[in-house]
């Protein structure tokens, strides 16, 4: 998601995440901010380090600092990146 954005809810994303789903693709949420344990029966993680070592791929909007430990995972599209 954006950071700082609160429209998680109404998100794009939720679609690609079912579609994802449909192929038996196993599918886990790092939301820090969330206070459900799961969303749309999907396992949330609230601890980066934990989400990051669970992980075998990391889409995100942004690529963030706390994501470079682990960047061969990540797959962003983010315009403004700068390495």
């Amino acid at each position: 998601m954006k950071k700082d954005s609160d429209n998680f809810r109404q998100s794009a994303i939720l679609d690609v995440m079912q579609i994802l789903r449909k192929y038996g693709i196993e599918i886990i949420i790092y939301e820090p901010e969330l206070k459900e344990n799961n969303y749309y029966n999907l396992e949330v993680i609230k601890d980066i380090n934990q989400f990051k070592q669970k992980a075998d791929l990391i889409l995100t909007n942004r690529m963030h600092d706390e994501l470079k430990d682990v960047i061969e995972k990540v797959y962003t599209r983010d315009l403004y990146r700068r390495d």
